[in-house]
């Protein structure tokens, strides 16, 4: 069972894009090939600069009480010490992790 006071950074591959969010509980989910992540952390500072993109990611998990999280489309979980911004950024250098569809059917065109 994780600390309460634990936080972590998790970024993951979401439509082409690289987001970056903090949570309080992240563990391997019991649907297969998934991560879950509870409790998002927000920065709650009254600033007078707006983070769009924080905004936008606040807007988008309100009211979520979990997300389930494809294994491939994460880059990377860190525990840290404190919460930061969180962002959205271009997914331009990343590749998603290859997924081998052994046995899909394949398109093919009759002449």
């Amino acid at each position: 069972m994780a600390n309460s006071s634990e936080i972590y950074k998790i970024t993951f591959l979401n439509k082409g894009k690289v987001y970056e969010v903090f949570v309080k509980q992240v563990y391997q989910s019991d649907l297969y090939g998934f991560v879950e992540v509870e409790d998002y952390v927000f920065d709650e500072k009254k600033q007078v600069v707006v983070d769009p993109t924080e905004e936008k990611l606040k807007s988008e998990f309100t009211g979520v009480k979990r997300s389930f999280i494809p294994m491939q489309a994460i880059i990377r979980i860190d525990e840290v010490e404190k919460s930061g911004v969180c962002k959205i950024s271009n997914g331009d250098n990343i590749a998603p992790f290859p997924v081998s569809l052994v046995g899909a059917k394949s398109e093919t065109k009759d002449s």
